[in-house]
């Protein structure tokens, strides 16, 4: 982040974003923390993780509204069009924030898996912001870079584990990116792997409470959730799956430049 704050000559936007990555990567810095005080896998409560989540992107989407034109609550979208939002675009930036952070949050399960499908996330959305906002390029560039650097020491078996702290931190500013350059639909399209992994937790979670019978015990839709796990159960190999996520990461980074 200190490259692309340099490099964009410390743009108000980059900055805004940088606070907010570091804000939500300390939010994962304490669950992580904790985990480690406690030797378990519980960390702060879901309820406080969220809650503290959502302050930070009541106090973002604060931001964006006082500094940023009305033309921002405009989402384009494919052959030219824009959907004119208005006051409906900030209760859908903030849930954009949380969602894309629990996310990726949920993504970050195997090794490399994050690290790689997030330099690629971040890639393509650099190409898609570079023509109207280029220091948010230079942003995107830059966390693309940091996440190939991070996934020497990442890949498998990883010797450095991303947690919560850069797995939060990598939603917030990829929401945070797609927010202040109205590309809402193209991080949707880039990020259709990590909102599958999240999807499959629902669907997981929902379908167990739906089948419950009188033991108290329900049916399981995937053999396990996130995704991923689901498809080591299935027999795959760790590694296939992250190649896996890495390949459809990178085609569906090539379909939003490709209509954007």
């Amino acid at each position: 982040m200190l490259i692309a704050l340099l490099a964009s000559q410390f743009s108000a936007d980059v900055v805004a974003i940088a606070a907010l990555t570091l804000g939500y990567g300390a939010i994962g810095w304490v669950d992580d923390w904790q985990v480690i005080q406690q030797r378990s896998n519980r960390g702060i409560s879901p309820k406080t993780k969220l809650a503290l989540q959502i302050v930070l992107a009541v106090i973002f989407c604060f931001w964006v509204l006082k500094t940023q034109p009305v033309s921002i609550t405009a989402v384009s979208l494919p052959l030219g069009l824009s959907l004119p939002l208005s006051l409906l675009f900030w209760p859908l930036a903030g849930f954009v924030l949380v969602a894309e952070s629990n996310a990726t949050n949920l993504t970050d399960g195997l090794d490399g898996l994050m690290g790689g499908t997030g330099a690629i996330a971040f890639f393509g959305l650099a190409v898609v912001t570079a023509p109207t906002h280029p220091d948010l390029m230079l942003f995107c560039a830059a966390m693309s870079g940091a996440c190939l650097g991070f996934l020497l020491h990442n890949h498998n078996p990883a010797r450095v584990f991303m947690g919560d702290t850069g797995s939060l931190a990598l939603g917030a500013a990829l929401g945070a990116v797609a927010i202040l350059s109205g590309n809402l639909f193209a991080l949707l399209v880039i990020t259709l792997l990590f909102f599958a992994e999240a999807l499959s937790v629902i669907i997981q979670v929902t379908y167990y409470k739906a089948t419950k019978g009188p033991d108290g015990v329900g049916k399981r839709f995937f053999k396990m959730a996130p995704l991923h796990h689901h498809f080591e159960l299935s027999g795959w190999s760790e590694t296939q799956v992250v190649a896996a996520g890495y390949t459809v990461a990178a085609l569906l980074a090539g379909l939003a430049i490709a209509i954007g």
